[in-house]
C-alpha cells in the first residue's frame, strides 16, 4: 500500500509545486489562513482521486497484487499527507509572513473540516462519477446562495462567529469530543467506500 501513497504524491507533485507557492501568497494577502487552508487540501486530495478515476486506471490498479481495500485505503491515509502538507506551509508561511505561530485549535478546525468533507465526498465518488458529484455540487452552491439565505438572514456571519465561538472556547473536553467524533465519521466513511469499491464493476 506504501507504493499506492507513494504513487498519488508523485502524481500530485506538479499541483503541489503550483499550489502550495499560490498558499503562501494567499498568506501575504492576510486572508483567513483557516479557511484557505480547508479549500486548498479538499482540492488537492479530491485532485488525487480524479486522477484514478478513470476505468482503464481502475482496472489497471486491480491488476496489481493490491486489493481493493489497500486501493481505497491509501487515498484516505494519503489525505492526510495532503493535508499535512497544506498545514506546514501555512505554519512555516505564517510564521516568516506575520511572525505568528498558527495555533493548534487552528489547525485542529483545519484537518477535522477536511475529514468530514473527504468522509461525504469519498463514498459518493465512489459510487457515481464525478460528473454526478459537479451536478450536486452546484445544486448544494445554489441552495447555500439561494436558498438558506431566505430562511437564515446572514449566514456567512452566522457560521464565521460560530467559528469564533468555537475557537474562543477553553474546554479540552470539547475538543476531544469533536476530534473523536471526526474519527468516528472517517472510520465509517473509509470502511463504508471500502464496501462500495469491492462491489464495483468495471
Amino acid at each position: 500500500m506504501f507504493n499506492l501513497i507513494r504513487k498519488d504524491i508523485l502524481l500530485q507533485k506538479t499541483t503541489l509545486l503550483i499550489l502550495l507557492p499560490l498558499l503562501v501568497v494567499f498568506l501575504f494577502m492576510e486572508n483567513s489562513y483557516v479557511w484557505i487552508g480547508i479549500i486548498f487540501s479538499i482540492s488537492i486530495v479530491m485532485n488525487a482521486y480524479s486522477v484514478d478515476e478513470k476505468s482503464a486506471s481502475h482496472i489497471l490498479l486491480n491488476s496489481l497484487p493490491y486489493t481493493r481495500k489497500e486501493i481505497v485505503s491509501s487515498k484516505y491515509i494519503g489525505t492526510f499527507i495532503f493535508v499535512g502538507s497544506v498545514v506546514f506551509t501555512i505554519f512555516i508561511g505564517n510564521l516568516i509572513i506575520h511572525q505568528e505561530i498558527m495555533m493548534w485549535k487552528d489547525i485542529l478546525l483545519i484537518v477535522s473540516s477536511v475529514m468530514v468533507a473527504i468522509s461525504l465526498l469519498f463514498p459518493f465518488s465512489y459510487k457515481f462519477k464525478s460528473q454526478y458529484m459537479l451536478i450536486g455540487a452546484l445544486v448544494s452552491l445554489a441552495i447555500y446562495l439561494v436558498i438558506i439565505p431566505l430562511f437564515i438572514p446572514n449566514v456567512n456571519d452566522k457560521i464565521r462567529e460560530f467559528v469564533q465561538t468555537v475557537l474562543t472556547l477553553q474546554t479540552a473536553q470539547f475538543y476531544l469530543f469533536i476530534a473523536l467524533s471526526v474519527m468516528v465519521l472517517y472510520t465509517c466513511s473509509w470502511l463504508l467506500s471500502i464496501h462500495i469499491y469491492r462491489k464495483k464493476v468495471f
